[in-house]
């Protein structure tokens, strides 16, 4: 197994009444069985595309193709694109190892290409970075579902502008992925205009679970990620769903359940999600996305927290341990005893930091996500840890599928569609009607 998920600090035999009973964790789990049933009916009658993304290979070739055009000559590559449509792509660079600092869209990244991600829309930060970039040695991959999202077609048509002035050709310069025209692709029109590369967005999966898809996987490639490597890992968490495993053997399902237990327990205002490894930051704020658009409807959901450790101890953690107890906390670890630098064992009788002589960092990180999680326990707050022996490209894969599935099924239990967000499209639409009416 990639990695090991531990849901008894869900459970009112561990933390008492806020936790789930026994009995509750049985009858959610027969409720997750029916939706893996539907999950299975809906992979076999074809209309699940996420499902099928593990075992694809052939969209590879035209990524690796897009990969080469992107990097040949670049300096700087930004990718253009809101939510599903860049934080897949922030969570797979972060964990590639590119520092990007938090959602600011410059920082210098660990190797020779820097990376940027123009994922909010600010207007002022827009126009300094393009006077900063030289866009001659700048490349740029705009990703939109529809084609038609108002930032980014902006964003889109002003950089072409930039790019024309400065003596760039954008038709070599940009990568458009989108969906095939439809007669109302902006982002297609405008791209087929200029010439750029276009790259199909598979229209049966949505922005937010389309990181295993030619979204995510055209910038795993240029981070030096495997795609493969990231899809068989998502392959091995599916597998057991659609060979008919029962609920209790699908961690996804087992964590759905867990999840939909504790709530009928005692009622959940959010889920915070603290990975204690910087690589995973901004998998968290992926998540956040997921999880808010996918379950936040007929007023029913629970607030997603994008926490890190160990660093929200000092900020954050006052609050889940000692504000209202009506948090589920997920910590995912990564083996770290014995790692990173090590301080000198000459301290050891220092009375102040004695404690330290002779540890490692990752032994310090180590000790800390263990006892963030006892201490929710010993507090009667409701903890779940999900563990990784090794954080590799497969193991990440493994990670990014758990959660899509887990997502679905709560989705399922809750008796809602996890796949549409009617509520954003209310402020898309009135939008539109605010600028139509300014002078």
């Amino acid at each position: 197994m990639l990695y090991r998920q531990d849901v008894s600090g869900l459970m009112a035999s561990t933390i008492g009444r806020k936790g789930a009973l026994a009995s509750g964790m049985e009858a959610a789990l027969k409720r997750a069985d029916r939706a893996l049933v539907t999950l299975r009916r809906w992979h076999v009658e074809g209309h699940l595309a996420l499902f099928q993304l593990p075992s694809r290979r052939d969209d590879l070739a035209a990524c690796r193709a897009a990969s080469d055009r992107l990097l040949k000559g670049a300096k700087d590559v930004v990718v253009l694109g809101a939510g599903g449509s860049s934080l897949g792509a922030q969570a797979l660079a972060q964990f590639a190892g590119w520092r990007i600092p938090g959602l600011s869209p410059f920082g210098t990244g660990a190797k020779e290409v820097r990376f940027h991600f123009f994922d909010n829309l600010d207007p002022f930060t827009l126009q300094e970075a393009l006077k900063e970039l030289n866009l001659k040695t700048s490349r740029v991959l705009a990703v939109s579902k529809s084609g038609g999202t108002p930032e980014t077609v902006l964003q889109l048509l002003v950089t072409i502008e930039a790019m024309q002035k400065a003596g760039a050709d954008p038709g070599k310069c940009i990568v458009v992925l989108t969906e095939p025209d439809k007669g109302k692709n902006a982002i297609r029109q405008i791209a087929a205009r200029h010439g750029m590369m276009i790259l199909d967005h598979d229209p049966g999966v949505g922005g937010r679970y389309s990181v295993l898809s030619n979204v995510g996987m055209l910038p795993a490639i240029m981070f030096g990620l495997d795609p493969q490597a990231l899809r068989r890992g998502a392959a091995e968490v599916l597998s057991p769903v659609l060979q008919g495993a029962p609920a209790r053997e699908v961690a996804p399902a087992v964590g759905a359940a867990a999840i939909h237990a504790v709530n009928a327990a005692s009622p959940l205002g959010a889920v915070v999600m603290m990975p204690y490894s910087d690589r995973l930051r901004l998998f968290s704020a992926w998540f956040a996305q997921l999880w808010a658009e996918s379950l936040g409807k007929q007023g029913k959901g629970a607030q997603p927290v994008a926490a890190a450790g160990p660093v929200d101890q000092h900020s954050q953690m006052q609050l889940f341990l000692d504000g209202p107890n009506d948090k589920l906390l997920t910590v995912i670890s990564v083996s770290s005893q014995g790692e990173g630098p090590r301080v000198p064992k000459r301290y050891s009788r220092d009375p102040l930091i004695g404690y330290l002589a002779g540890r490692t960092a990752g032994d310090l990180v180590s000790c800390q996500s263990r006892a963030t999680a006892q201490t929710f326990i010993r507090n009667g707050r409701p903890v779940r840890t999900i563990a990784f022996d090794t954080l590799d490209d497969r193991a990440f894969g493994a990670l990014l599928m758990h959660f899509m599935i887990e997502t679905i099924v709560c989705g399922l239990m809750m008796d809602i569609d996890p796949f549409d967000q009617p509520a954003v499209e209310q402020g898309k639409a009135l939008t539109r009607e605010y600028l139509a009416a300014l002078p």
